[in-house]
């Protein structure tokens, strides 16, 4: 069972509701904290995502969390027939599409308001399905990955970028340190929203990382799971065939 972390503790609201309205108040300046507060190594690790989908040759993409669009513009350099960038926050998506538009992106990347555990797409539609930071936010994670295999074709590749917990000494202990002191006060300086940079943390903690999520995903009924742990472990790609 996955630990429920949410942003408002005081809030009625349900979790997705929680994570569109928090991600709405924080989307001017996310580009701006997310470069900040991970040093830009969330770059390389993108990259690596990136090179997964490509060897793969997948022609129809969907980037699930999509955000402000990061790994959906990378994924469009991979030159597919479509990239769709999927996100339930309107605020982020719009800066999202200011920035496709810019790169004159448009006839490769569509992005679309949609939730995760309930997707419009008809069975076995995309090649390759992606992830990054995103998976932990999920209301119900089982449910959205079954919504994910479902959508993915046959042999296609579902690779997932999301924060795990170093285990090693002295990492682990500077990274706990970063994440329950840095992180918060640096988000209340920078940000419009002083509780999303509680909840990011605390959320990356109680989400499982490595083999137990890797087991999650075996679950939901992909046949093969990679764990690639990356940077000391603070971060992990996995990569899920159907």
């Amino acid at each position: 069972m996955v630990e429920k972390v949410i942003p408002y503790k005081e809030s009625d609201l349900g979790k997705k509701e929680q994570v569109t309205q928090m991600f709405d108040k924080v989307s001017s300046n996310y580009d701006f904290l997310n470069r900040l507060l991970t040093f830009g190594i969330d770059v390389s690790w993108r990259k690596k995502v990136v090179k997964m989908v490509a060897d793969q040759k997948a022609k129809m993409i969907l980037d699930i969390a999509t955000g402000t669009g990061d790994l959906a513009i990378m994924l469009a350099k991979i030159n597919p027939d479509k990239v769709i960038g999927l996100d339930i926050s309107k605020g982020m998506l719009e800066v999202g599409n200011k920035k496709v538009k810019q790169l004159n992106l448009d006839d490769k990347i569509e992005m679309v308001i949609g939730d995760s555990e309930n997707l419009s797409y008809a069975d076995n539609t995309f090649d390759a399905i992606t992830v990054g930071f995103g998976v932990r936010n999920f209301e119900d994670l089982e449910k959205g990955l079954s919504e994910i295999y479902r959508v993915l074709k046959p042999k296609g590749t579902f690779v997932v970028l999301e924060t795990s917990q170093p285990t090693k000494f002295p990492v682990k202990q500077g990274f706990t340190f970063y994440s329950k002191y840095i992180i918060p006060t640096v988000g209340k300086v920078f940000s419009k929203d002083k509780n999303a940079y509680q909840y990011l943390p605390e959320s990356a903690a109680a989400f499982p990382y490595g083999e137990e999520f890797n087991n999650i995903l075996l679950k939901t009924g992909f046949n093969t799971s990679t764990v690639y742990p990356q940077t000391f472990g603070i971060s992990t790609i996995y990569q899920a065939f159907k």
